[in-house]
C-alpha cells in the first residue's frame, strides 16, 4: 500500500455520500444541526439567566428525561410497524412546530421557566420518536459493510453543528437575544423536512400486532436475549450519567472563567469543546471500518472520556489561580472528550444496526435514543443537584472519576462485552 492510500486510510470514508437518499438527509444536516444547536445553548442560557440557578438548570434534564423514555420506546415500536418515510415527515413537521414556538415565546418576552421547560417536553417527544426512525432506515439506504463509516459522517455532522451553534450562539446571546436563536432553528429544519420528503416509502419488513405496550415489551424481551447489546447501553449510562456535567456549563462559564450571566464566549466555547472534539474524531475515522474488536475499542474509548472528564474538573478547580490557563486545558479535556465519545457512539451504533433483525430496529433504536439522550438528561439533574452542594469542579471532576470505576466493574464482570468481535 502506498503512503497516499495509507493517508487517505486515516480519513473519513465518505462511500455511503454515494448513495442519493443518505447525502441528501446528510447534507440537509449539516444546515439543520447549526439551527438546532441553538436551541440547545438558548434553552439553559434563557433559565439561568431568569434564575441564575444551575439546579434550575439541571430540571431540564427531568423535564426531558420523562418524554425521551416514554415516547422514544413507543416511537421504537411505532417504527416498527408504519411506513418509517411517513413517520419521519409527521415528526419532523412537529418539530418546526415546537420550534415555532419557542421563537414566540421568546418574542414576547414572557421569561416563564415553566414555559419554557413545557416546550421542552413537548420537543424531546417529537424528537425521541424522529431519532430511532431515522436511523432504523439507515441499513436501507446503504450497504451493511458501511455502517460504521455511515455513522461517523452523521455523528461529524451533527458535532460540527455543535460547534457553530454554541459559538455563534453563546456569542449572539448578548446581542439579539433568544428569539432569532429559536427562529433560525425554526427556519433550518426545513432543510430536513425537504430531504424526508424525498425519501421513498420505508414499509417494516415482516411486521406483526400492533405499536401498543406488547410491542414495546417484545422488543425489552429481544434486548435481554442480547448480553452483548444490553451490555452497549450499560457502558454508555455509565458514561453519560457520571461524566456529563454540560448542566454546569452556564455556572462554570459565570463562576470559574469570569464570563457574563447570560452567555458570551466562554460559555460559547465550553459547549463547542466537545462537539469539536467529535468533529476531529469524526475527520480521522478511516480506521473504524477496519476494527473488529469493537467491544475493547468501545470500552477504551469509554476509559478515555472518563479519564478527560476528571482533567475537566480538576482544571476548573484551578481556575482562580489561571483563570485563562485553566480555561485552555479545560476546552482541550472537553475535546479530548468528544473525540472519545464519537468513536465510542460509532461503534455502539454499528453494534447495534448489524445484530438487529429489520422488525426490531425501530425498538431497539427506541432504546438506544432513551439511553443515549435520557443519560444526558439525568447527569443533568445530578450534576446541577451536585454543584450546589460541594461546588462545579468537583462535581463535574468526580463524576469522570466514577465513570473509571463504573467501567472497571463492567470490563471485569461481563468478559463477554471486551471480548465481543464484529
Amino acid at each position: 500500500m502506498s503512503l497516499a492510500d495509507r493517508l487517505r486510510g486515516l480519513f473519513a470514508d465518505v462511500r455511503p455520500l454515494r448513495e442519493a437518499h443518505f447525502r441528501r438527509l446528510w447534507v440537509a444536516n449539516i444546515v439543520t444541526v447549526i439551527g438546532a444547536q441553538l436551541t440547545v445553548v438558548a434553552v439553559p442560557a434563557q433559565i439561568y439567566a431568569i434564575t441564575e440557578s444551575s439546579g434550575m438548570v439541571g430540571l431540564t434534564g427531568i423535564f426531558g428525561l420523562v418524554p425521551l423514555i416514554v415516547f422514544g420506546l413507543w416511537g421504537g415500536a411505532l417504527a416498527d410497524h408504519v411506513d418509517r418515510r411517513r413517520l419521519l415527515e409527521i415528526t419532523t413537521i412537529g418539530l418546526v412546530v415546537t420550534s415555532g414556538l419557542f421563537w414566540l415565546q421568546a418574542f414576547l418576552g414572557l421569561n416563564n421557566v415553566w414555559l419554557l421547560l413545557g416546550l421542552f417536553s413537548l420537543q424531546q417527544a417529537f424528537f425521541a420518536v424522529n431519532q430511532p426512525t431515522r436511523v432504523a432506515i439507515l441499513p436501507k439506504l446503504i450497504p451493511l459493510q458501511q455502517l460504521p463509516a455511515a455513522n461517523a459522517l452523521n455523528m461529524t455532522v451533527m458535532s460540527a453543528g455543535a460547534i457553530a451553534g454554541p459559538l455563534v450562539g453563546g456569542a449572539l446571546i448578548p446581542v439579539l437575544g433568544y428569539s432569532w436563536l429559536y427562529l433560525i432553528d425554526t427556519v433550518t429544519l426545513l432543510a430536513t423536512l425537504y430531504a424526508v420528503y424525498r425519501l421513498p416509502p420505508l414499509p417494516v419488513e415482516s411486521r406483526s400486532g400492533s405499536p401498543g405496550l406488547r410491542s414495546v415489551i417484545d422488543g425489552l424481551r429481544y434486548l435481554a436475549g442480547h448480553k452483548v447489546l444490553l451490555l452497549s447501553f450499560l457502558v454508555d449510562l455509565i458514561a453519560m450519567i457520571f461524566g456529563m456535567s454540560r448542566a454546569l456549563y452556564p455556572e462554570i462559564a459565570h463562576i470559574a472563567f469570569g464570563g457574563p450571566e447570560e452567555g458570551g464566549l466562554e460559555f460559547a466555547l465550553l459547549f463547542a469543546a466537545m462537539p469539536a472534539g467529535a468533529v476531529l474524531g469524526g475527520v480521522f475515522s478511516g480506521w473504524v471500518s477496519h476494527v473488529r474488536r469493537q467491544g475493547i475499542a468501545v470500552l477504551l474509548a469509554i476509559s478515555a472520556w472518563g479519564a478527560a472528564m476528571a482533567l475537566f474538573g480538576l482544571f476548573v478547580g484551578f481556575a482562580p489561580l489561571a483563570s485563562r490557563l485553566m480555561l485552555g486545558a479545560a476546552l482541550g479535556m472537553l475535546v479530548v472528550g468528544g473525540a472519545a465519545d464519537m468513536i465510542s457512539a460509532s461503534f455502539r451504533q454499528t453494534i447495534l444496526l448489524s445484530a438487529a433483525d429489520d422488525d426490531v430496529r425501530g425498538r431497539l433504536q427506541g432504546v438506544f435514543i432513551v439511553v443515549v439522550a435520557g443519560g444526558p438528561r439525568v447527569a443533568d439533574v445530578l450534576h446541577g443537584a451536585a454543584s450546589e452542594v460541594v461546588g462545579p469542579a468537583w462535581a463535574s471532576g468526580g463524576g469522570g472519576l466514577l465513570v473509571l470505576v463504573g467501567l472497571a466493574v463492567v470490563a471485569l464482570a461481563f468478559p463477554a462485552f471486551r471480548r465481543y468481535r464484529a
